[in-house]
């Protein structure tokens, strides 16, 4: 068992109760709580992120004793202080395998500035999200209790993660339900990835691609980062026009990429 990184002190609480809620709905199931997101790559900003967290559990539950899990987790049950709790649960065989399937067998988003969504069927999904999650959990994944990331989530292979990547960017230059600054700094985040395999935080992948791009130099510093810093009910209107020829450079290199793996 690996000891706990602390998360931020706005945080602490929460999640400590949020652990001792999962260990007592699953008991000796439960293997590890691990934070990803901006958690895990260190760029939490409070009143604009979210709280991600994947747990994983062995063997896996029936979903009679999912939906208490979900029930207990809820918002405002357990008062989220972050924009929203998106919360996974796999089974430890399917986390323990490379997949680009969705895979989960609880997927929750609740809090106050989400959606409510409480999902047991995966099918129900794009299957990208998950994807991406679990590459930045096995890269980066802050443990909450019990058994480290690298230990319980495979790594995607790389075709399967540029598949995600097209996809996300896909979603992200049709803009429904993203704010503006989110889907530029997520298209650099993508660009980076693809550059460097690597998982950056938003915000230092908006850096890089800010000095290295000087045609967007100014949609990514001086618009998109500056917004990203203010609370998610203040984010700044991004010209739009410049947005959607940004995420189609971003997808012209998720693409060019994609053709070097042969995805």
């Amino acid at each position: 068992m690996s000891r706990p990184s602390l998360p931020p002190p706005e945080l602490r609480a929460y999640l400590e109760e949020l652990v001792r809620r999962t260990s007592a709905v699953c008991g000796d199931r439960l293997l590890s709580v691990l934070a990803v997101g901006s958690l895990a790559l260190g760029d939490y900003r409070h009143g604009r992120s979210d709280v991600d967290v994947t747990v994983v559990v062995d063997p896996a539950p029936p979903r009679a004793d999912l939906a208490p899990l979900a029930a207990t987790l809820a918002h405002p049950a357990l008062p989220c202080p972050a924009a929203g709790l998106e919360l996974v649960v796999h089974a430890a065989d399917f986390a323990a395998r490379p997949s680009g399937e969705a895979g989960y067998l609880l997927d929750l988003n609740t809090g106050p500035f989400l959606p409510e969504r409480v999902s047991y069927d995966p099918s129900d999904a794009s299957d990208f999200w998950y994807v991406i999650d679990r590459s930045v959990a096995h890269q980066a994944g802050l443990p909450l209790y019990g058994v480290p990331a690298r230990e319980v989530i495979a790594a995607p292979d790389r075709t399967t993660v540029l598949a995600a990547l097209r996809a996300s960017v896909r979603e992200h230059a049709d803009g429904d339900g993203h704010l503006a600054d989110n889907r530029v700094l997520n298209g650099c985040r993508a660009t980076v990835h693809c550059r460097t395999g690597h998982w950056f935080a938003k915000r230092r992948a908006g850096e890089i691609v800010a000095a290295s791009e000087p045609a967007f130099e100014s949609l990514v510093a001086a618009e998109a980062l500056r917004s990203f810093e203010r609370p998610r009910a203040e984010a700044a209107v991004l010209p739009a026009g410049d947005v959607r020829e940004f995420l189609a450079w971003v997808a012209a290199r998720v693409e060019e990429a994609a053709e070097g793996a042969g995805v």
